[in-house]
C-alpha cells in the first residue's frame, strides 16, 4: 500500500502534464497551467499534502517517504528555478539508486537484512530466503534507475509516461513475483506449527 500512496502524486503530476497549457487568472496574477512546470508545481504540492497528512495521522513517516519527498522537493524546486525538466528526470534514477544502496548496505551494517525489518514482522523465512529476497530487491531498483534514465534521455516524447505507468508496471510486476516467490518458502519455517519430541 505504501508502494502505491507514493504514486498519486505522480497520477496528478501525469494529469496536469498533459493538459494544453492555458493562461489561469489566480488572485490577479495569470499563470500558465498544463505542460512540464505547471506539473512539477502540483507534484511538489501534492506530495506535501499527501506525505503531510501521513505524517498528522502516524505522527511518522517511513525513511523511503522521508526520501522520496526530499528528492521530490529538490529536483522540483531546481525544475523549476532553472526552467529546466533535466533536473526532474533525474529524480526517479537517484532515487531507485539510492534504495538500492540502502539494500546493499545491509548486508554490511546493522544486524539484520533491510528487507527483513521491513517484513520481518509479517513473515518467517531461512535466512538464505532473506537474502535473496534482499538481494532481488537491490536488481529491482538498480533496473528501474537505469530503465527510468535510459528512456528520459533518449525517448524524451515518452519519459512521462514511463515514469507514471512504466514504473507503476514494473512495481506491480515485481510484487507478484515476489509473491510467487514467497509462497514457495512459507512452509520453510513455520512457527505456527508445535515441534514434538519422539
Amino acid at each position: 500500500m505504501k508502494q502505491f500512496i507514493d504514486f498519486i502524486p505522480l497520477l496528478l503530476f501525469f494529469i496536469v502534464y498533459k493538459l494544453d497549457p492555458r493562461a489561469i487568472d489566480l488572485a490577479g496574477h495569470e499563470l500558465t497551467f498544463g505542460g512540464i512546470y505547471s506539473a512539477t508545481a502540483v507534484l511538489i504540492i501534492s506530495s506535501l499534502v499527501v506525505y503531510g497528512a501521513i505524517f498528522i495521522s502516524q505522527r511518522k513517516l517511513e525513511k523511503s517517504q522521508w526520501l522520496t519527498l526530499i528528492a521530490c522537493l529538490v529536483f522540483g524546486s531546481l525544475t523549476l528555478a532553472f526552467h529546466s525538466e533535466t533536473f526532474l528526470k533525474w529524480k526517479a534514477p537517484v532515487v531507485n539508486w539510492l534504495f538500492a544502496l540502502a539494500f546493499i548496505g545491509s548486508h554490511f551494517i546493522g544486524d539484520r537484512l533491510l528487507i527483513k525489518r521491513i517484513m520481518g514482522h509479517a513473515l518467517t523465512l531461512p535466512e538464505p530466503v532473506w537474502v535473496r529476497l534482499n538481494l532481488a530487491w537491490i536488481v529491482f531498483f538498480l533496473f528501474c534507475g537505469a530503465a527510468n534514465l535510459f528512456v528520459a534521455f533518449t525517448f524524451q516524447d515518452y519519459w512521462v509516461d514511463f515514469k507514471v505507468f512504466g514504473s507503476l508496471g514494473m512495481t506491480v510486476l515485481f510484487l507478484v513475483a515476489q509473491g510467487i516467490y514467497l509462497s514457495r518458502h512459507l512452509h520453510d519455517t513455520d512457527p505456527a506449527s508445535p515441534k514434538t519430541e519422539d
